[in-house]
This record gives C-alpha cells, sequence and structure tokens, in this order.
C-alpha cells in the first residue's frame, strides 16, 4: 500500500502509523468535515506507542477551494479509500454547498432590499422637496412634472424668457421693488442653442399707463407698478405686462417671465459649491474694483476687488460682481458701469447653468434638495410644471460655444442704444433717437438667427462684369435670400471677368467667406481687386462672362 496516499478524514494529510493502518482503534482525536471531538480542539491525530507523531494543525474556517479540493481527491482515491467513507463526505460537502449557496443568496437579498429602500427614500425626499417648493414656484398640476411638455414658441421656433431681479429680499436697499436686473434668455429647443441679452435699467420707455413716475420713464420701475398686490395672481399679472413691454421693445414675442431675488442668486451658486467667472475689467483695466458694498465689513475687506481671469466665486462674491456697477470711487474696471453689471450678470448665469446641468451635481442630492429649496423660497414664474422637464433636458445639451451673449451697447460703443441725459436725468435711449426701436429690433433679431452668416452680417458689394442688364440686382437678391448682407450693387468697370470672383478685404474672413467658397466653387481672394470701392466693405464679388 503506498504511505503517500491522499487521507479523505478532515482534509487534513496523515502519515500511517506502524501497523500502516490509516488509523489507531484507541485514537480519541478525530476530525470529520471540520468537527473535533469534545476533547481537542487542534486536528490531528493521537500516535500510538513507538510511532512518529503528527503535529498538529490549527483549526481553520472551510473555505470554498477546500471542499472543492477534497471532491476531488475523493474522485482519484477510487478503490484506495474506504468507498463507504467517501460517499459519506461526499454528501456532507454537497450539503455545506448548498447552505453555503442559501447564505449567499439570502444576504444578496437581503442587499437589494436595503438598497431599494435607500432609493425609495430618495425618490420620496426629492419628489417632496419638489412638491413642497414646485407648487409655489410653477404654475399647474404637481404631478404634471412627469411630462416632456414642448415649448412655447415663437415664429422663428424660439422660447423667450425674461428674467426680472430685484432685492424686494434685501430690507435695507434703496428701490427694493426696481427690476435692476432684466434679461432675455431666448431658448432654440430644435437647435440647442441659447442666446442672451441684457435690457438696460435705465432705458427710457413709454408705459402706457400710469405709474409713480407718470407715463414714461426707467424701465426697471415699470414691474411694480404694472399690479398692485403681493398675490400671486398679482405676480403673474405683473409678469404678463412686462414680457409684453419688453417684447414690444424688442421685436419679440416673449413666452415666460421668471421674477427672482438676491437670495436665489446667493443660494443657487452656493448650492452648487460656487462657480467659475472670467472677470474682465473694461477698457484695459488689470481688473475690477468697486468698493460700494464693503460698508458691510467695515471696509475691512474688498468684496469685489479682482485681477483679470478666472475666479472661484462662492454665492456672496458672486452676487456681489453681478451688482458691481463702479458708481462709488474708488473704482476701476467698470468705466461702463452698467453695461459691464450687465456682462457679468451673463457671466454668472452661464457659469450657474454649466455647474448645475454637470453630471456631479444633478446626482448630489444635498445639492438638488438646496436649488429646490432655493427656488421654492425665491423664483416666482408662469412656467408649467410640465415645462419643466423640457427646459432641463434642452439646458443639458446645450454645450458652452452654443451659449451665447450680446451687449446692446456693442463692444466699441457702436451699439444700438446709447447714454445721455433727457427729462432731466440720465437715461439710456435708442441710438436711432429716443422712442425708435426700429435698430434695436434689427439687432436683435440678426443675433437671433440661427443662420451663422447672417449674424456675421459682413457687408458685401455685388458687381456686375458682364453687358446682362439687371444681372448684379439679381446675384444679389439670391445672395440676400441666403442670409448675407448685401450693402450694394454696381456696374463693375469694363473689362474681363470670370464667371464669379470673391475677394476678401478683411483679414478674417469667418462663415461668411468659407460660405461663399462653398457656394460658387471658387477660392476666395485676399489681393487687390482690379478696381477700388468706397464705404466699410468687407467682400467684394464680380459677376463676369467667364472671358478672362
Amino acid at each position: 500500500m503506498d504511505k503517500k496516499r491522499a487521507s479523505v478524514d478532515g482534509f487534513v494529510p496523515r502519515r500511517a502509523n506502524v501497523s500502516g493502518r490509516i488509523n489507531d482503534a484507541k485514537s480519541s482525536n478525530r476530525r470529520i468535515l471540520g468537527r473535533t471531538s469534545k476533547s481537542s480542539s487542534k486536528v490531528g491525530i493521537a500516535a500510538t506507542d513507538g510511532a512518529e507523531r503528527v503535529p498538529a494543525v490549527a483549526m481553520r474556517t472551510i473555505g470554498r477551494s477546500d471542499i472543492d479540493e477534497s471532491l476531488h481527491n475523493i474522485d482519484e482515491s477510487g478503490g484506495h479509500t474506504n468507498k463507504k467513507l467517501a460517499r459519506r463526505q461526499k454528501r456532507e460537502l454537497k450539503r455545506l454547498q448548498k447552505k453555503t449557496t442559501g447564505h449567499n443568496r439570502k444576504f444578496i437579498k437581503r442587499f437589494a432590499v436595503v438598497l431599494s429602500l435607500i432609493i425609495v427614500i430618495f425618490i420620496g425626499f426629492v419628489g417632496y422637496k419638489f412638491i413642497v417648493n414646485g407648487s409655489s414656484v410653477f404654475q399647474g398640476s404637481i404631478f404634471d412634472f412627469f411630462q416632456n411638455q414642448p415649448l412655447k414658441m415663437d415664429s422663428n421656433g424660439r422660447s423667450n424668457f425674461l428674467v426680472l431681479g430685484t432685492s424686494e429680499d434685501d430690507p435695507g436697499h434703496g428701490g427694493a421693488d426696481l427690476t435692476d436686473s432684466m434679461m432675455v434668455v431666448s431658448i432654440d429647443q430644435k437647435n440647442k442653442n441659447v442666446l442672451m441679452f441684457s435690457v438696460p435699467r435705465d432705458l427710457y420707455v413709454e408705459y402706457g399707463e400710469a405709474c409713480v413716475a407718470g407715463y414714461a420713464g426707467k424701465i426697471n420701475g415699470y414691474f411694480s407698478c404694472s399690479q398692485d398686490g403681493t398675490t400671486k395672481e398679482a405676480e403673474q399679472i405683473r409678469l404678463k405686462k412686462t414680457q409684453k413691454l419688453v417684447g414690444d421693445i424688442f421685436g419679440l414675442d416673449i413666452q415666460y417671465g421668471v421674477h427672482v431675488n438676491h437670495t436665489v442668486i446667493k443660494e443657487a451658486v452656493d448650492a452648487v459649491g460656487g462657480i467659475d467667472v472670467d472677470v474682465q475689467g473694461s477698457n484695459g483695466a488689470p481688473g475690477i474694483l468697486d468698493r460700494n458694498f464693503d460698508w458691510r465689513c467695515r471696509y475691512q475687506c474688498y468684496l469685489v476687488k479682482y485681477d483679470n481671469g478666472v475666479h472661484h466665486l462662492d454665492g456672496k462674491h458672486a452676487l456681489y460682481l453681478s451688482m458691481a456697477r463702479g458708481d462709488i470711487a474708488p473704482t476701476y474696471g467698470l468705466a461702463n458701469s452698467n453695461f459691464d453689471r450687465e456682462k457679468n450678470q451673463q457671466k454668472i448665469l452661464v457659469a450657474l447653468k454649466n455647474k448645475a446641468m454637470s453630471t456631479g451635481t444633478l446626482t448630489n442630492i444635498g445639492t438638488v434638495t438646496a436649488l429646490m429649496d432655493s427656488f421654492g423660497n425665491n423664483l416666482r414664474t408662469n412656467i408649467q410644471t410640465g415645462e419643466v422637464r423640457t427646459i432641463m433636458d434642452v439646458l443639458s445639451k446645450v454645450k458652452t460655444n452654443d451659449m451665447r451673449t450680446v451687449s446692446l451697447f456693442g463692444e466699441n460703443g457702436d451699439g444700438v442704444v446709447t447714454s445721455g441725459p433727457y427729462g432731466g436725468a440720465s437715461v439710456v435711449m435708442p441710438s436711432a433717437g429716443i422712442f425708435d426701436y426700429s435698430e434695436i429690433q434689427t439687432f436683435i433679431k440678426k443675433n437671433l438667427n440661427n443662420n451663422a452668416v447672417t449674424r456675421e452680417a459682413a457687408e458685401i458689394a455685388v458687381f456686375n462684369g458682364t453687358s446682362t442688364y439687371g444681372l448684379g440686382q439679381e446675384k444679389a437678391d439670391f445672395l440676400s435670400d441666403k442670409g448675407f448682407n448685401i450693402v450694394s450693387v454696381s456696374n463693375a468697370p469694363d473689362g474681363k471677368y470670370a464667371k464669379v470672383t470673391v475677394y476678401q478685404l478683411v483679414e478674417d474672413g469667418g462663415k461668411t467667406a468659407e460660405e461663399l467658397a462653398s457656394l460658387y466653387k471658387v477660392k476666395v481672394k485676399k489681393t487687390t481687386p482690379p478696381f477700388t470701392v468706397s464705404g466699410d466693405i468687407k467682400f467684394l464679388i464680380i459677376f463676369g462672362d467667364g472671358t478672362s
């Protein structure tokens, strides 16, 4: 008999005694399948006199690998082991396997129950917060939130929101009921893009009804006088009437109104963990400084002081930046006053949108509920509950590059509005003249267009280099229909010209150059044209007989 044969007794190899038998009849310590006698806590066999003693092995927990190995050994031992004992051990092993599997299944079931309970609590808590806050913010049944109701649109397929900001939550703030922050946010839910522009708070307008200032005054005074009372119904009437006034001025159908206070800005920014804003001083300043708010810390701090560059702002500092306009010395970097303030407000709104729509923010229950609490207490709107998910879905898909901001004031003072005295006060008025909003409406219409060529509005002169009468006007009309900005049509001097020749007279041709090259299958030339043109022309196009 092979003395090195594997034992089936307790998975521990045992050496044979002198007589060559597996176990001595007098041995009282025996372990079978993890069980030991009461007299010993060690796994081992008491050797008979004259036999080599087998050291005891410390007992350990039987694992799956032990079970599989023992079964394997039993299978291979064949006729060299006690078959009856082997069958008995197999049955015991299978019982243990079944018991282990049962424990695993119970654990998985319990874990699944606990996980499901956590998810239910999470959804219930968020749902409760939404119901509590949503009922005071949005219109319609709170249960409509689960819909994806399309947004109302104008004839161009855009949804326009008027956002009004007051300081009604700041008792010590003078003129707390004035809408010192006014912004239009236009969303294209199909093409996923957003355009924003600020309405100058000092824009002098006709109210169409009697207000504190009379029948005309600064536009920021209209919201508070358009309807008395603090009820929800009065709030909705004020929003609707202010939407119409602003819409008529800018040539827009404004479908939605949103009223917020200072607290919502501060709390919303803090809820998302702060925002990153690119601060830039105007007129070449190295940054911005406004000490108008430093009385709050007895002038021992700077609440608005930044170098040019990206800064991480908490809610308090974002709020003060949105209010800064450099109206009290010492100050710098805010030379354009309200126009600089409006730019910073737009930057803050874009940064807040990007942070709020990020994956990490939307999956954080603390952030979500904090945002809900802030909106519930400090925001009023006529947006329907069923439209909320649509807005969130659209904004989550709008890329940063597709969020554009424009200024009515212009980058170089060449905008469609200007400032000056009127009626004994310093006001903002259209560049075209008081109450003449034609240029403003054309500017907004151009910028809301999805056609990049139309937005660039590069000045193009068209010349007819053929003997065909009216060809130049025909080509100009065709280009105008494509969105190109044709400013003049003339006959070219006598000469021989190619079918189409495009000259670019500026350094950067932008999208206009690309589209002209693609449309006429030509290479845009940057050389000097064969004749001079007058005016601020960026592109010159000559249509000829093709004989050059």
